[in-house]
């Protein structure tokens, strides 16, 4: 593979580990206490330190949003609304594991730490086999609404089974706090005839607006045929759109069976996001047979979706047949060498930025030309490394709206990488401390790029001063924010 590389920036390699305590109270408290009481945790919740970084020292504040006594899971999505005042979140590992037993999807004012649930079932069950499983929640680009993971109702159950992978709808949620629901995709797994047409036979998972709210993408997991491993599609709102649901279904990577792929074949594909406003393109992680025939990459892709494609031109499948993508979309490998990550696009469609594997081993971030490729005879085409970590670069990769900043974890510290073509390009300034604890992760961008957030967990108590924990005794999973300058990278 050909990578253009960037030397470290100047003073790199220095480790500026910076701890400092957490600020623990008798009493934390919750959306239902006074205005008084939350003015005073806000306040003790700010810290203000000084951090040596790549770029020189900072003053940075980093602030504790969320205080009530559960998870806050932001799972990396689009979780601030159009106006950047609010954020969506689900409230998972509480009753039990994972988003099987997540109780509800919420939102919080960023000014005022008001918490709202925007979404909670009439029933439950919880434990190892949960219903219905709600969770890793967006918020809309051009409307007030929130697009959600929900598994099968209680109701529904005896039919359906409990939640899985294979066994989820898309939901859409108003985020005015009223509760109305409607149901974004139609789920149809009847054996003894095709797919209904727009429907699709497992769950769809992840799901992602294009910044003009037109299309929505997601991964995919088959219950008909499970010897397909996962994929990604895209659904778009059609009034013939059947069982009730408001969007039609399609795969955009039509994957074989795991184990039975020929050379340069994909079997699964994820990590997937939309390139550009319009959702022309989404790139994603494919795991591809390599040419001897043998072996495995996993490799960036592109797939290509014109303006004015048809998408009822899709195949839904059968229990026999695998669901087809629709006609003219196209698929273009971009590298060669391993690739990983949430790839994530410019708004402006035009760079990728992934993970890669740097000379020395370490994981690092690259960007390349959407329509590039690390064989192009042209150097400005191929993928250019971007960050220098000692310690790698960690999860949360997010472009600034801008499209000049990347932002990315490493060594527990969120960090800012200037990605303008010019003398300060790869400079990389860190904006909270790292090598210190706890964990921050599940990092997000403003819309206008000012703020970032992200999780901690928090030591937490309730109303009645009693320590409160997830089902595994874990800390309760706090929001925070930090506000942001363009001119800090």
């Amino acid at each position: 593979m050909k990578k253009r590389m960037l030397s470290p920036v100047r003073g790199f390699g220095v480790d500026f580990s910076f701890k400092f305590p957490l600020l623990h109270l008798n009493r934390i408290v919750t959306t239902a206490s006074r205005p008084l009481c939350r003015s005073l945790f806000v306040f003790f919740a700010i810290f203000v330190v000084s951090i040596p970084s790549f770029a020189g020292t900072m003053l940075i504040t980093e602030k504790q949003l969320t205080f009530s006594p559960k998870h806050h899971w932001l799972d990396n999505n689009d979780n601030f609304s159009a106006d950047g005042r609010f954020l969506c979140y689900d409230t998972r590992e509480m009753a039990g594991p994972g988003i099987d037993n997540s109780q509800s999807i919420e939102k919080v004012g960023i000014a005022t730490g008001k918490e709202t649930v925007l979404y909670k079932p009439a029933e439950s069950i919880t434990g190892a086999k949960a219903a219905p499983g709600i969770g890793a929640s967006s918020f809309s680009p051009v409307a007030d609404t929130v697009v959600f993971i929900h598994g099968p109702l209680v109701s529904d159950v005896p039919k359906r089974g409990y939640y899985a992978k294979p066994n989820r709808n898309g939901a859409e949620v108003a985020a005015d706090g009223s509760g109305k629901l409607s149901w974004l995709d139609f789920r149809d797994v009847e054996t003894s005839r095709d797919t209904l047409p727009g429907a699709h036979r497992g769950g769809t998972h992840r799901h992602e607006y294009t910044l003009d709210g037109r299309r929505i993408g997601f991964t995919y997991d088959d219950f008909l045929l499970p010897q397909y491993e996962r994929t990604i599609g895209y659904m778009e709102r059609n009034p013939k759109a059947p069982g009730g649901a408001s969007c039609w279904f399609a795969v955009l990577v039509p994957v074989v069976p795991k184990g039975t792929s020929k050379p340069g074949e994909i079997e699964r594909a994820l990590g997937d996001s939309w390139i550009g406003r319009e959702g022309l393109m989404r790139a994603f992680i494919g795991t591809v047979r390599e040419d001897d025939g043998v072996n495995y990459q996993d490799s960036l892709f592109v797939v290509d979706i014109p303006k004015d494609i048809d998408i009822t031109t899709a195949d839904s499948g059968s229990a026999t047949r695998y669901p087809s993508p629709p006609k003219r979309t196209r698929i273009r490998r971009l590298t060669h060498d391993w690739a990983s990550g949430t790839v994530r696009g410019t708004p402006d469609g035009g760079r990728i930025a992934y993970y890669g594997h740097a000379e020395d081993g370490s994981t690092q971030v690259f960007i390349i030309p959407s329509d590039g490729s690390d064989r192009s005879d042209d150097p400005a085409k191929r993928p250019v490394q971007v960050t220098h970590f000692p310690k790698g670069a960690g999860p949360g990769l997010r472009w600034h709206p801008s499209g000049d900043t990347i932002f990315c974890i490493s060594d527990n510290g969120i960090a800012a990488t200037c990605v303008e073509p010019g003398k300060r390009f790869g400079k990389t300034t860190f904006l909270t401390p790292h090598g210190d604890t706890p964990v921050r992760i599940e990092l997000v961008v403003s819309p206008d790029g000012r703020m970032l957030a992200y999780t901690k967990p928090v030591p937490t108590r309730d109303e009645s001063g009693a320590r409160k924990t997830a089902y595994n005794g874990a800390d309760c999973q706090q929001i925070f924010t930090l506000e942001y300058s363009n001119t800090e990278s």
